[in-house]
């Protein structure tokens, strides 16, 4: 059978996009827990169980989907841009896949991960909606285990973010021991993580364009739109391309991760660049490309809700209003896999040691 083309490709993640479309939808306000925080969307989670999106990237042979990084872009791009409360990127870009790489069973439990520290780790997301929790443990050799714990061997202790999602605190119970894995797999962990939240932020960023503009064409001061204030222009035209630049720059840091998926996998025909237990670390060029999304969208975040709030006013942090939903968000999802600070430095390190050739060092050539 022949090998996918590149159309072919393309004409499955417009049809995947078109129907993510449909089930990712931007609603009121939901309904928030008595301490504020938003709750995982139960019926979402389930629907993305039914249709097998809740493990994408997964190998078929612990029943995922086998698809790789250009459809997780499509499906995080998607749940960013309609701020969906469900754990997606964790428990299958993150959770799974680690336990793929350990060669542990994969069971349908919701999921979340952590890197564990003297058996803590903080901000955990989602961990108090998860059945089990997905860990990284330094090992007395100065490697890293796998475990997979099941919540009633951990302790959470509540806590969110800026935008209200979960964000807990754990500890373990006791004792834990991890299945030994490759010595790239925490660092992968970090750059997976990263570029998933770069993903979302870049579907929020469309998401927020979108109300400024409704916004600045529709509000009506001294007899115009502010849309025709010079100064309100400026606004939006900077945000606008603060958006396109994270999109630009995720994109990017997509491409580059499936192409060393797919050599790393000994297949240049790969449909997806699915990511098969055991796999290869991501070669330097797709980690620098996620370095440069995760720094790009950082500082992008901080530009777009700036302006975004500017432009609206009040209005735009009221409940009525969805604008703080997603700003608060992009805010938030900027640093938690690394300050945009590290990022930053991560690059110029790397720069630095490119010995003067920094244009080879941009290209990769």
């Amino acid at each position: 059978m022949a090998a996918p083309t590149a159309d072919d490709r393309s004409t499955e993640l417009a049809d995947l996009a078109a129907m993510l479309a449909d089930l990712f939808t931007v609603g009121p306000e939901p309904a928030t827990d008595e301490d504020g925080t938003v709750p995982l969307d139960a019926a979402l989670w389930a629907t993305l169980d039914e249709l097998g999106l809740q493990r994408l990237t997964a190998s078929e042979s612990v029943g995922g989907s086998g698809a790789g990084w250009r459809e997780a872009d499509v499906l995080l791009t998607a749940a960013g841009r309609s701020a969906a409360a469900v754990p997606i990127a964790e428990h299958d870009l993150l959770a799974t896949w680690l336990l793929e790489q350990a060669g542990l069973p994969v069971d349908g439990r919701l999921r979340t991960a952590a890197v564990l520290r003297d058996g803590r780790a903080r901000w955990v997301p989602w961990a108090r909606a998860a059945e089990a929790i997905t860990v990284l443990i330094p090992t007395d050799d100065g490697g890293w285990g796998v475990a997979d714990l099941d919540i009633a061997a951990v302790e959470v202790t509540p806590a969110t973010n800026l935008a209200g999602e979960p964000r807990d605190h754990i500890e373990i119970i006791g004792q834990a021991s991890g299945t030994p894995v490759p010595a790239h797999v925490a660092d992968d962990y970090r750059y997976r993580g990263a570029l998933a939240r770069a993903l979302a932020i870049s579907g929020a960023a469309e998401r927020i364009v979108a109300l400024v503009v409704e916004h600045a064409t529709g509000r009506v001061q001294f007899g115009r739109p502010i849309a025709r204030f010079q100064a309100v222009q400026r606004m939006v035209s900077d945000l606008a391309c603060e958006a396109e630049l994270a999109r630009a720059a995720a994109e990017g840091a997509v491409e580059a991760a499936a192409l060393s998926a797919e050599v790393g996998s000994g297949s240049d025909a790969a449909p997806t660049g699915s990511t098969p237990a055991g796999s290869p670390p991501l070669d330097p060029m797709a980690r620098q490309a996620v370095a440069v999304a995760a720094s790009v969208t950082g500082h992008a975040a901080a530009v777009i809700a700036r302006n975004a709030h500017q432009v609206l006013g009040a209005i735009g942090t009221t409940r009525e209003h969805e604008l703080h939903r997603h700003t608060n968000r992009i805010l938030s999802w900027r640093s938690e896999f690394g300050p945009v600070g590290a990022w930053d430095r991560e690059l110029l390190e790397s720069a630095v040691a490119a010995d003067g050739d920094v244009w080879r060092w941009m290209t990769r050539t």
